[in-house]
């Protein structure tokens, strides 16, 4: 049995799985893909640190930022520990080879403090006042996910792929020992028990399928298993929409080409914005361009094509491959779609969950109270390095007693695929699946308003009353992704729920969130709202 279970094998999965190997903890990873095809792939701008390479900065600045960017609903003392941390973290993915790009180590003579860090290059993300995203090219999510898997093999870290999480395994005492899978490859629940349990799932931006940067699997897994294993949810209403994603294919162009001087345009050829303001500024000047009947572009021509090709070279393929633009000579249509969700798992300073005992929670699929109303760009893999370490320090640190033997073989996990096998199949998920994403985005995206919201929860909750008619095409039980999309969708329609009863709840506008029938930040609304389930029922509490 592992001292540590971590679920999911994204940065904040696998950071959590070195550091508690390290310490001689030994620890099972559960994913239901491979490790490498982790939502972290995604982040191409860089990860903050206040190294000072580049013009002076300091942590105090980062926080300032971070605070000002969250919109009065970070924890200040959550973020101090982000923000202080960030050097030493960069300094531990240095020792773990991420292949930093670097300046000349005779320009970097800002930095004293940080001497051993001194070469690694720095560029400037939205809502920032200092260059201080170190990166990789534009594929740092990419470079620090393959570095710590690889040294997770070395460290002996055990793998399970291809599990779907089903359900936590909650004891009367209400402390978490384990979780049931779905083993896809042979079609059997799998239970694993551990010492404590990590998860480590990721966002549920995949809820706006169509109009997201996020890969269709970030389906908000563990956050729906948390909220159905009786654990609370916070800030689901704040959802961050990235300024520029290619149309129509939602495909990231990262925040560092703005970084770098390129220009957001419409079809008039006029700039409309301040390109490097906060995403939720950006992401509201492009919608009422859209909304004036304007097409909107991305012009990288005022970069020069030397750093182009060596700094973003990712950026000039995707736009050949998506789009069959050379970006160098030509502008990229663009449009906002969802990137980042703030929301998730509510957990203590400890990342503990709260309300669940052995439990922790980290990445994006926690609400650890340092990103609030909207996130930082450079952020958030920041947030999946340093607490993905810090969850898994706190999860073996922690006191345990023997775990109680197994007296409920026949969960509600076993009885949940039974029942989803006999099913009729009069409702195609799929259809839903894309249909609910377009509604998403038109009632719960970028500007709201009460109408719009409840139009969309209604139709969430006619959705869910027809999941008893919503079943399979593909009856096998081996390598069945009917079933896996299936019970995806199933919690995008419980997740979906959370967020439009708290983006109803919430009236006023602050940071991503922003309602035109309440246009205005009210100080009253300076808290968090969280979610349970009460009798199978989603409802804020």
């Amino acid at each position: 049995m592992p001292d540590l279970l971590i679920i999911g094998s994204g940065g904040a999965g696998l950071s959590a799985a070195l550091e508690a190997a390290s310490r001689g903890a030994k620890v099972a990873v559960v994913t239901k893909t491979l490790p490498t095809q982790a939502q972290t792939c995604m982040a191409q701008g860089g990860i903050n640190a206040a190294l000072g390479n580049v013009e002076p900065d300091t942590p105090e600045e980062h926080i300032t930022d971070t605070l000002r960017s969250a919109h009065g609903l970070a924890d200040e003392a959550m973020v101090r520990t982000l923000c202080e941390s960030a050097p030493e973290t960069i300094e531990w993915l240095d020792r773990l080879l991420v292949p930093f790009s670097r300046i000349d180590s005779t320009h970097s003579t800002l930095n004293t403090q940080h001497s051993a860090l001194s070469t690694i290059d720095q560029r400037r993300l939205g809502g920032a006042s200092h260059p201080r995203a170190c990166y990789a090219q534009d594929y740092t999510g990419l470079k620090i996910l393959q570095s710590l898997y690889d040294r997770c093999l070395e460290a002996g870290v055990t793998f399970y792929t291809g599990h779907y999480l089903l359900d936590l395994i909650v004891t009367e005492d209400r402390e978490v020992v384990g979780a049931d899978f779905w083993e896809i490859k042979t079609g059997k629940i799998r239970t694993i028990r551990a010492g404590a349990t990590l998860l480590a799932t990721g966002g549920y931006g995949a809820l706006y399928q169509g109009y997201t940067t996020n890969a269709y699997g970030a389906t908000g897994d563990g956050i729906a298993a948390v909220l159905r294993a009786g654990g609370v949810l916070e800030d689901m209403e704040f959802v961050q929409f990235h300024p520029t994603a290619m149309a129509p294919s939602a495909v990231l162009i990262s925040e560092s080409a703005r970084g770098a001087g390129a220009w957001l345009i419409n079809d008039k050829g006029k700039r409309f914005t301040d390109e490097l303001a906060p995403r939720d500024i950006v992401a509201r000047a492009m919608f009422d361009q859209i909304a004036a009947g304007r097409h909107l572009f991305l012009d990288l021509r005022p970069v020069p094509e030397k750093v182009l090709r060596e700094l973003m070279p990712q950026e000039l393929h995707l736009a050949r491959l998506h789009a069959g633009i050379d970006a160098t000579k030509e502008p990229i249509p663009v449009m906002p779609a969802v990137h980042y969700t703030m929301g998730g798992i509510a957990v203590d300073s400890r990342l503990q969950i709260r309300g669940l005992g052995r439990a922790y929670a980290a990445g994006e699929c926690s609400a650890a109270r340092v990103h609030g109303a909207n996130r930082l760009g450079g952020n958030s893999l920041l947030e999946i390095i340093a607490f993905g370490r810090l969850a898994a320090v706190n999860a073996l640190e922690e006191p345990k007693g023997e775990i109680p033997e197994d007296t409920t073989p026949d969960r509600s996990s076993a009885t949940r695929i039974e029942g989803i096998f006999a099913r009729k199949n009069r409702y195609n998920h799929y259809h839903k699946q894309k249909i609910l994403g377009k509604r998403l985005y038109h009632d719960l995206g970028i500007v709201r308003d009460g109408t719009l919201i409840e139009d969309a929860l209604n139709y969430l909750r006619e959705l869910e009353g027809r999941l008893g008619e919503t079943g399979l095409q593909d009856r096998s039980r081996r390598e069945n992704r009917d079933l896996i999309e299936l019970l995806e969708y199933e919690n995008m329609l419980l997740l979906a729920q959370a967020l439009s009863l708290s983006a109803l709840k919430r009236t006023e506008s602050r940071g991503a969130h922003y309602r035109r029938d309440f246009p205005e930040e009210s100080p009253e609304w300076e808290k968090h709202i969280q979610i349970k389930m009460e009798n199978g029922e989603v409802e804020t509490c």
